[in-house]
């Protein structure tokens, strides 16, 4: 997913809109189904002319049955049964057409809208899996289910319950109004006169609608990270005993969105009876001026009949136009909140240039472990926020096939490096080379494709064990059973109900966090990577599997450079050389006997370990 993404805009230009360039945000969607739109457009035609027709059959059945000179020409040498007959034809024949066709334009329209629904929401999942971790970081799980759930459903209404709508009920006011003029002009004009105040009442209370939404939502939002953090954090919330406490907090946001919710409604009932109040004084108007024509003779009863009639159905799609109205600000509010998400630059992406020239690269391609996996931090600096920096100055080699630790104490900056080595952001200052090539020059997929990571806690997703291990790559299944093999975890895999079929749930929630971790192993065996990033990899496994899994990783390590985090300074007495840290900064670098020599911040660490085990 790109920035040119027809709902997204340069943040430099992100502003509140109005609503016509809001909507023609949307019109590139629309434009892919445009020959839906055209078709469901010229079905107004036939809808509005039946709708119009109803009234005149009628006004001229009152005035048949009263012999008014104002009766059509096919209907007066007939009699009075006949004509009455052939008005019935023609008034069912003009109903039927208006249902056929309103039902078939109803269903085009509602099918561009979910077409025109998921095309959005697709570019938005797209959009947002490829923004930089540093997004993540400041918004939450809960806003962007909101944005990717509640508000792309609102802007399918824009097109078929809104602009399609309202095309449709402007286009029958268009027809009535034509009709009443032809019929007479002085009851035509007095009902269009009164059409401005009512539109500018409309317009009023939508204006405060669309505030009022806007608000709404985002309240809503914030009632689904509450959710949503509640779900996740069950564990915690149920330990200690924050079931009461955490309702309440729930329970105040839940009244907060209510609150804006109850505002919305009163704005769009106060459009409704306005128009209902509106209506019946229209009616009563046509009443009083058209039954003065009458008693001077020059008005029939006939064509006051079908006056009334129009009175009410010029007035139904103002009604509707209200109610559609109402779907298209709820739907542009929901424009500027994806906009928000859609307007937000990708930070870490792949120049053109670097794309074209490494497009032919194959991992399977690539040159033998042991002339490759050089890393080399240069001058490297990094703050997650301003000018804090968590990484300062650093500047370090490890050599292919090299294993290297990094320990230290909290919030010395050892994931960052591994997270800025992966490229999950960018450094502020300084480059980051494998290889020899700076990893922004590298595509993305290239630079993942020569690692990978495991993390201290394996995350899995929803399906069987075979797809958690090969995460969407095409590998065979014999491929996948290597791999388990190699990572000694085949007989785990064999003992679950269905094997490599066994389905898992959300977040692997029916398998421990050391099975989990065992499947993050294979995942990491069968991608035969360059680079291998243990991250606390162990830590959540039992002695005895850890036994198991250790033989495995000492193979997987073989000719091939390794960067390991550990707390427990026992694991990693055997790598090449440990990286010490403190406060973004390497302030020792050694074997594990050098550095207890030197009896600096390494051997502190280590002789508190130590005291702690005995």
């Amino acid at each position: 997913m790109t920035s040119s993404a027809p709902l997204s805009q340069p943040v430099t230009h992100r502003r509140r809109e109005n609503d016509w360039r809001l909507f023609l945000r949307l019109v590139p969607y629309g434009r892919r189904h445009g020959r839906l739109l055209i078709l469901s457009m010229l079905l107004l035609v036939p809808v509005a002319i039946a709708g119009a027709v109803q009234p005149l059959i009628i006004g001229q059945a009152i005035s048949l049955i009263r012999q008014e000179p104002n009766v059509y020409e096919f209907l007066r040498n007939r009699p009075l049964s006949e004509g009455l007959v052939l008005l019935e034809v023609l008034l069912l024949i003009a109903i039927i057409v208006r249902l056929i066709f309103t039902s078939v334009q109803g269903y085009l329209v509602q099918k561009v809208g979910q077409q025109i629904t998921a095309d959005i929401r697709n570019d938005l999942f797209e959009h947002v899996t490829s923004l930089a971790v540093r997004f993540f970081d400041r918004t939450s799980v809960g806003k962007l289910i909101t944005r990717l759930t509640s508000d792309v459903e609102a802007l399918g209404d824009v097109f078929t319950t809104g602009a399609i709508g309202i095309i449709s009920d402007v286009f029958s006011m268009l027809v009535i109004l034509i009709t009443m003029f032809t019929l007479q002009w002085q009851l035509a004009l007095m009902l269009t006169l009164m059409l401005f105040p009512v539109t500018g009442v409309i317009i009023y209370f939508q204006q405060q609608y669309r505030k009022a939404n806007y608000k709404a939502r985002e309240e809503l939002s914030v009632l689904n990270s509450t959710l949503q953090e509640n779900i996740t954090g069950i564990n915690v919330v149920q330990l200690f005993r924050r079931e009461k406490f955490n309702a309440q907090l729930f329970r105040t946001t839940n009244r907060q969105y209510v609150r804006e919710v109850d505002k919305t409604i009163f704005h769009d009932s106060a459009v409704s009876a306005t128009l209902e109040w509106v209506a019946l004084v229209a009616i009563a108007a046509v009443l009083w001026l058209g039954g003065f024509f009458v008693l001077r003779e020059q008005l029939t009863f006939g064509t006051l009949s079908a006056f009334i009639l129009f009175a009410q159905r010029l007035f139904d799609p103002l009604r509707q136009f209200a109610e559609k109205f109402t779907a298209i600000q709820a739907g542009f509010t929901a424009v500027e909140r994806v906009s928000d998400i859609l307007d937000e630059p990708i930070e870490i992406r792949d120049p053109e240039h670097i794309k074209s020239q490494h497009s032919a690269h194959n991992y399977r391609d690539r040159p033998p472990h042991s002339s490759i996996g050089e890393i080399r931090f240069e001058h490297v600096w990094f703050a997650y926020k301003d000018d804090d920096y968590v990484i300062k100055d650093l500047n370090f080699v490890i050599h292919p096939g090299e294993k290297v630790a990094l320990v230290g104490p909290t919030g010395a900056g050892k994931s960052s490096i591994i997270r800025l080595l992966c490229r999950l952001y960018e450094p502020s200052r300084g480059r980051i080379l494998v290889d020899g090539i700076d990893v922004r020059d590298l595509p993305q997929a290239e630079l993942r494709s020569r690692m990978a990571v495991i993390l201290q806690e394996g995350f899995l997703f929803a399906g069987d064990v075979k797809s958690n291990i090969t995460l969407g790559d095409s590998y065979s299944f014999e491929e996948i059973t290597t791999a388990a093999q190699q990572t000694n975890i085949d007989q785990f895999i064999e003992q679950l109900p269905q094997s490599y079929d066994t389905q898992l749930r959300e977040r692997g929630t029916n398998l421990s966090s050391g099975q989990k971790q065992l499947l993050a192993f294979a995942r990491a065996a069968i991608r035969d990577p360059h680079i291998l990033v243990l991250d606390e990899a162990t830590a959540s496994l039992d002695v005895g599997t850890e036994a198991l899994i250790q033989d495995a990783l000492d193979q997987l390590l073989v000719d091939r450079t390794a960067i390991i985090i550990a707390h427990r300074l026992s694991t990693i007495r055997n790598v090449n050389r440990i990286f010490v840290l403190k406060r973004g900064q390497l302030v020792e670098s050694g074997t594990h006997k050098e550095l207890l020599q030197q009896g600096g911040l390494y051997a502190s660490l280590h002789n508190l370990q130590m005291l702690g085990t005995e």
